[in-house]
Order: structure tokens, then sequence, then C-alpha cells
């Protein structure tokens, strides 16, 4: 038994090697195989090792990415606020322009300087910012650049708008000055048609009758005072006509209510209604001595009269002295002098039978000039001056044709009536033909076999003696094919 312990001790030494010597071979085989490229399996700390490696890469990799992207978006603020500012020197060049432009019309040398001075300071502004763009040398606050730069373009859009604003008022203050003037020269226009149509109208045409003698009167000076008779009175017609056109009313009514039936080839023969309700109002009496409808109940007696004064040429003496009195006086002045003439008298009726109130009312808003006329006073109005000139040369052309010793009488035609040049003449040639179909108001005045008939009468006819003068119509048209 003693004997087996030293071999037991042995052996352990051996297994103890052993194992040594397996350790030994095992790292050497690994490092082997590393070296051949076989790979294994590594240990547990190395692991955890690679793994806090491979962290720390990546989040230096994300710091890395948010730096770029921070980068980025610092470089794209600064071209935004280079751009802006940029576009807000453009926008103030433009204003400094627009500045420079007004300076000039009209010259503003101080004005001029300034606006010079202002695009020189843009541009060179503008210039430095490429430069620093350039070099890179561009030190700029975003956000600061971003409002100064808006500041500045809202401020030069508003110089422009203040620009353009003083251009439209120089504009229309021009244009108002051209209305102005404009408007002088039409009133001087005007002042001086009324000043000619005055002196045509005034009595400096009836001079040629200043040495007219009663033995020598005869039946062609009638005429020619007829003639400028109603040339005084178209002259009011036109008068009134102005006035209706300036008081709005409608001429197409107005023509209708005086002739309803009436039928126009041209719309400006709507003037010769108004001359008829003129002429039909002023000439109204004219066959009676005292020139008064109101006269009618007397009109034997005064036959009786007429009789006698025909014998002793004493009624002839009277209408004739009257006619050469009136003849070359101002009937405004006369009127005033003589209010209760028979003149005057005259004057007064046949205005208030003209002029209706509404009429007045309508024309001038009052009725001032009828209560004037009413109390016998005289206005110093246009109208009633033209109208007072009318109403002399009708009162005159009275005393003239009872200035004869034939026997004056006035006619009318009638409405339909069949045209007869012995005792008509149509005013207006164009309006006795009318090509195609017309509506002739259901009266069947319009005959389409070339048959012309009256429409109205715009001045009455005169008979002195045997002697006729021509009343003068306007016609329906008479239809022709074509």
């Amino acid at each position: 038994m003693d004997t087996m312990k030293p071999k037991s001790a042995f052996n352990n030494k051996s297994k103890l090697a052993r194992t040594f010597q397996k350790v030994i071979n095992l790292r050497t085989a690994t490092k082997i195989a590393s070296n051949n490229g076989i790979c294994l399996l590594t240990s547990q700390p190395k692991v955890k090792e690679d793994y806090f490696t491979d962290s720390n890469n990546k989040k230096k990799s994300q710091q890395f990415d948010k730096h770029n992207e921070e980068t980025k978006a610092k470089q794209r603020a600064v071209f935004e606020a280079l751009v802006a500012k940029l576009f807000a020197g453009i926008t103030s060049i433009k204003a400094a322009y627009a500045e420079l432009q007004m300076a000039q019309s009209p010259y503003n040398s101080e004005g001029i300087q300034v606006a010079d001075q202002a695009v020189v300071d843009e541009l060179k502004a503008i210039s430095e910012l490429k430069r620093s763009f350039f070099k890179k040398e561009l030190d700029l606050s975003p956000q600061v650049t971003l409002m100064l730069a808006e500041i500045q373009e809202q401020q030069s859009l508003m110089r422009t708008y203040q620009i353009t604003i003083k251009k439209l008022q120089n504009e229309a203050d021009h244009k108002d000055s051209d209305i102005s003037s404009l408007q002088n020269q039409l009133d001087d226009s005007v002042s001086f048609n009324k000043s000619l149509e005055k002196r045509l109208n005034a009595t400096g045409p009836l001079s040629m009758f200043d040495n007219l003698k009663l033995n020598k009167l005869n039946v062609t000076h009638f005429v020619q005072f007829l003639h400028h008779t109603l040339r005084s009175t178209r002259s009011f017609v036109k008068l009134m006509i102005r006035e209706m056109e300036s008081a709005n009313w409608d001429l197409d009514e107005a023509v209708k209510f005086i002739e309803p039936d009436a039928v126009f080839t041209d719309p400006n023969h709507r003037s010769f209604v108004f001359e008829s309700f003129v002429c039909k109002t002023m000439l109204e009496g004219f066959n009676f001595p005292h020139f008064s409808p109101s006269d009618t109940h007397n009109h034997h007696h005064h036959q009786q009269q007429q009789q006698q004064e025909q014998q002793d040429k004493h009624r002839n003496r009277l209408c004739f002295d009257k006619f050469k009195k009136l003849t070359n006086v101002n009937p405004r002045r006369y009127l005033f002098e003589n209010p209760n003439s028979s003149f005057g008298k005259f004057c007064r009726a046949k205005y208030l039978n003209l002029v209706h109130a509404k009429m007045e009312c309508s024309l001038f808003g009052n009725l001032n000039q009828r209560k004037v006329i009413t109390s016998g006073g005289v206005p110093d109005s246009s109208f009633f001056v033209a109208f007072a000139e009318m109403a002399k040369r009708v009162w005159l052309l009275h005393c003239l044709a009872f200035s004869f010793d034939e026997e004056v009488t006035i006619f009318q035609v009638r409405k339909t009536c069949r045209f007869s040049e012995v005792y008509m003449e149509c005013v207006a040639e164009d309006s006795m033909f009318l090509s195609g179909e017309i509506d002739s108001g259901g009266d069947g005045s319009c005959s389409n076999n070339g048959e012309l008939r009256v429409c109205f009468t715009v001045v009455p006819g005169f008979k002195l003696g045997k002697t006729v003068i021509q009343s003068q119509v306007y016609m329906f048209p008479a239809i022709t094919s074509n």
C-alpha cells in the first residue's frame, strides 16, 4: 500500500501538466486559425465593446447631419435675406426714378438733385451687396434684414403711390383747366352768337322802313316786315326750345301734346310744331283793330266805324303813326316807361297766354317773371327780352296791316287739306315725300299715290284786299314706291 502513494502523486503532477499543455495548444490553434481567415466566436466581453463603439459612431453621424442641415438652413435664410434686400433696393430705385420724373415737369432743380442722389445711393448699395456676395463677406442677420427689406419696400411703394396720386391729381387739374378754358370759349361763342342774333333781330334791319310814307305803302312792304317778324319769332322759338332742353323736358311728348298726329321725316322738324304754337298764340286776334279776341262781340260796330274811318283815312294814319313810332324803339325800355300803353297791355296778355304758369315754373324754377309782368313790371331776363322783341314786331305788323286801305284778314289751313300752291308754302321741302311705308296714325293722312296733304299750319296766311300771302304749312309725307 505504501509503495503506491508515490505513484499517485506522480500521476497527479502528470495530469496537471497535460491540462496546461492542452490550454497552450488551444490558444496556439486559435491564433493560427485567425491568421488563416477562419472566424471564431468571440468571448462575451468582446461583443459588448464593439456595440458601444458602433453606437458612438452613429451618434457622431447624426450630429454631423444635423449640423449640415442647420448650416444649409442658415445659408438659405441668408440668401432669402439677400434677395429681399436686393428687391427692396430695386423698388427704392423705381420710387426715386418716379420722383425724378415728377421733378422734371414742372421743373424742380432741388427735387431733381435729391431724386438723382437717391438713385445713385441705391445703385451703390446694390453694387456693394454684389461685391460682398462674390467675396463671401456677407454679414447679414436674416430676420433683421428681412424685416428691414420689407419696411424699405413698403416705404418705396408708398412713395410710388403718392407720386402716382400727385401725377393723377396734376392731370385732373390740367383737365379741369382745359374744361374751364373750353367752357369760357363756349360761353364766349354763345355770347357772340347771342349778340349776332340780337343784332339780326334788333331794330337795325327795320331801319329800311324809316323813310316809308303812307301814300307809298304797298303789299311788298308788308311781306318784307312779315319776314322780319318771322325771323324774330323763330329766334324766340329756338331760345324756348333750349330752355326746355335745359329743364330736361321731353320734347317728343310736348310735340305730341300740341300736334298728336304729326309725322316727321327729320327729328329737327319738331321745332315747326313749337313755331306753329307760338305763331297761333301771337297772331290770335290779328283781324281785329285792337288786336284782341274780346272785341268779337263789337265786331259789327267796329265794321261800321271802319267804314267811316276809311272815308277820312283817320284809322290808316293812326295805325301808321304807331308803326313809325315803335319801329326803332327798344321794347323793354318802352314797356318800362309806358306800362299801361296799348302795346304794354298787348305784351302782358300775350305772355300770359303763351307761357303757362306750369311751363314757367318748370323752365325757371319759380313764377317771379309772371308776378313782375302781372304787376306791370318788366323782367330783365333774356327770355323776356327775346319775347318782347318778337311781340313788338307782331304788334308793328298788325299796325302796318291796318295802315292799308284794303281789308286785312288772316287765315289758317285745315289739317289734311290738299296742298295748294296758291294758298300754301311748305316750310320743309324734304318732308313732302317719303319712300316706303309709314304709320299714318290711323287718320289716312299719308297717301301712297303721291297726294300731298297738310299736317299742320306753321304760319297763318294773310289777305290784303285781293292779294294772298301764302301760309306756311308742314306736309304729311306722301309715300312713293321705290
